[in-house]
């Protein structure tokens, strides 16, 4: 037995929802359970009925419930209404969202971590329910409150402690951005169960030691003396711990221990990625270059094609000469790209730098850049004026390709380099385009390489 309130959402308003009008629904008639009134000891009579339609995975549900009263005007009791209490089996009252639909939204998106939009998506696909973002970060939120309430309830903890001797507690504080709240984590590690965390605006020792003055009680509440305190050892900490817990040991926590020890390392790996990222310049300025040469060696097109009574091609198709240029061309698009990637890699931590592992790439690239340059040499020239057109002299007349082609091997160093990240060029592709921006390409990676090494 119940007695029947407005529920009201978190900003104090009943928002009704509203039903298209071809929803099915199955109608469930709920009465209360007791006949009899508790203080006058006469029967109970129905004054008003209650339509309450919610959502649930098994379809719409229109509930009806049947409130009564003591119809004695005499009786204490006669102004209170009662509700039954099978409606708060099924759902909560003024709520739109059965129990399991609650309980699925919770799993969605603390266990799987599903975002409000594949939760919204899913509602509507699957069990055809379609409620707006606003709606479910609500029933989400009511979510949060009531898993909090269990976790906190002091018979589950005692069922929970029943076996365990003491516990042992750590404190860690959690901030999304400088200058925003910091959440304070009260976490028990025999069990792995958070206790409770609350949000402080100040670190400082009075507001953090109240957090510390909270555990004691929970501590007290369940019997259990405390072991140990953890923590990464702040001024706060220190002394909120000590007036509160003066005989308990405090350890400085593993990983906050490891952070510190690796600071120093990862300072250099730091400043090193630094000098690096300084002295690789360029990269964006050649690549305009590129596409400005690809852009400038696009074909004209014609309404009809024209076949060409030397060569045999159509106006459209461009000449077999370019081809190899257009190739080059984009080997010096992918290593500029690939070491952008380089540059922008900003992942691992002490025992894997990420200074390392770029300069032991950019190694790489070097190294790609001459072999490609290497086996350049002996393969067939043309003079730049095919390729660079701006730099030719109006008297320079472009030399006639050679009959025979050479085409060298490619000689392979120790080391191996992916191909899907470090492109070859090959040997017939490499052209003075190619020779002069890997050129400046090799040129800034030379100059960069004693400080590598170093």
């Amino acid at each position: 037995m119940l007695i029947a309130q407005h529920i009201l959402d978190k900003e104090g308003i009943i928002m009704p929802y509203r039903w298209p009008e071809d929803t099915g629904f199955t109608r469930i008639e709920l009465a209360v359970e007791e006949r009899w009134c508790r203080t006058c000891g006469g029967a109970l009579t129905t004054c008003d009925h209650r339509h309450h339609r919610v959502f649930t995975l098994n379809g719409p549900l229109h509930l009806v419930c049947k409130l009564a009263h003591c119809p004695t005007r005499a009786c204490p009791a006669h102004p209170q209404t009662l509700s039954p209490e099978a409606e708060t089996a099924i759902t909560m009252p003024w709520w739109v969202l059965g129990w399991d639909v609650v309980c699925w939204l919770g799993q969605r998106r603390f266990a799987r971590h599903w975002s409000v939009g594949q939760i919204r998506a899913e509602l509507a696909d699957t069990y055809q329910i379609r409620l707006s973002d606003d709606a479910i970060e609500t029933y989400i939120h009511r979510y949060q409150q009531m898993l909090a309430a269990r976790q906190g309830d002091p018979q589950m903890l005692a069922a929970a402690y029943a076996q365990v001797d003491a516990v042992s507690l750590a404190i860690d504080g959690l901030q999304p951005e400088k200058g925003h709240e910091t959440l304070y984590v009260v976490r028990e590690l025999e069990r792995k169960r958070v206790w409770f965390a609350e949000a402080l605006l100040s670190s400082a020792t009075a507001e953090v030691q109240q957090l510390l003055a909270q555990a004691r009680v929970w501590a007290e509440r369940l019997g259990k003396p405390v072991r140990l305190w953890i923590s990464d050892k702040q001024d706060a900490f220190v002394r909120g711990i000590a007036a509160e817990f003066p005989e308990v040991p405090h350890q400085y926590c593993t990983n906050h221990f490891l952070r510190d020890v690796a600071q120093p390392v990862l300072d250099a790996d730091s400043r090193a990625k630094v000098k690096m990222r300084r002295t690789i310049r360029g990269l964006r300025a050649i690549e305009r270059a590129v596409l400005a040469e690809q852009r400038a060696a696009l074909p004209t097109r014609t309404p009809a094609p024209v076949l060409s009574s030397v060569e045999g091609h159509s106006a459209e198709t461009p000449a077999p000469e370019t081809l190899p240029e257009t190739e080059a061309r984009a080997v010096v698009l992918d290593y500029c790209t690939a070491t952008r990637g380089i540059l922008n890699d900003d992942q691992g931590g002490p025992l894997h730098p990420p200074g390392i592992r770029m300069a032991e790439a950019l190694d790489e690239v070097r190294a790609s850049l001459q072999r490609n340059l290497e086996a350049q040499k002996g393969g067939r020239r043309m003079n730049d004026s095919l390729v660079w057109p701006a730099t030719s002299t109006g008297g320079s007349v472009a030399c006639r390709p050679p009959k025979r082609r050479c085409s060298p091997r490619w000689r392979r160093c120790g080391r191996s380099t992916p191909p899907s990240i470090w492109p070859v060029a090959p040997a017939t592709s490499v052209r003075p385009s190619f020779r002069r921006y890997s050129n400046s390409c090799k040129g800034a990676l030379t100059r960069s390489g004693s400080t590598w090494a170093r």
